[in-house]
């Protein structure tokens, strides 16, 4: 397992561009799938073949109404996984910035950049004719990004305490 704070404090000493694309490479790739989720690929008559067909095949007895439920958790809890990886890779980046304003308050600018990427996502969906814009989705991506930032905030605090003397 890799010493993310051995290896910030290496890569705030060389701001090199390679440093950079390691650094914010997978972050700018992550955000550019949600964007292309964020067309009429993903919209929801589109994942409903692959997803409510094995759900229907396990459960032949399901009603219509709860297999469109199953579907719907199965949409929202993607909507909170893919911005929990969001904020976790901007984390990633912050945390190992040479900025000394990202490097010190990772979490906060994280967490901003989750919610506005959100609310431009869900404004972006508002031009797909298959997709709708919905504040309730920007709650539950808000949420998946927080999530992720305080899991990482509780580990960091628990690695420090365990290497500081008693």
């Amino acid at each position: 397992m890799i010493d993310e704070e051995a290896l910030a404090a290496t890569d705030i000493k060389s701001g090199t561009s390679q440093n950079r694309l390691w650094r914010y490479g997978p972050l700018i790739v992550w955000a550019a799938l949600i964007f292309i989720g964020s067309s009429s690929i993903l919209a929801g008559s589109n994942t409903s073949p692959f997803l409510v067909q094995p759900i229907r095949w396990l459960f032949p007895t399901a009603s219509e109404s709860t297999l469109q439920l199953v579907h719907l958790l199965i949409r929202k809890a993607g909507h909170l996984t893919e911005y929990a990886i969001l904020a976790w890779l901007a984390a990633r980046a912050f945390r190992t910035s040479s900025n000394e304003l990202l490097h010190r308050r990772w979490f906060l600018v994280a967490l901003i950049l989750v919610v506005l990427y959100s609310l431009s996502d869900e404004f972006h969906q508002s031009f797909v004719p298959s997709r709708g814009a919905s504040l309730l989705d920007c709650a539950i991506d808000s949420v998946g990004g927080l999530a992720a930032l305080l899991l990482l905030a509780f580990r960091n605090r628990g690695v420090r305490s365990r290497k500081s003397p008693r």
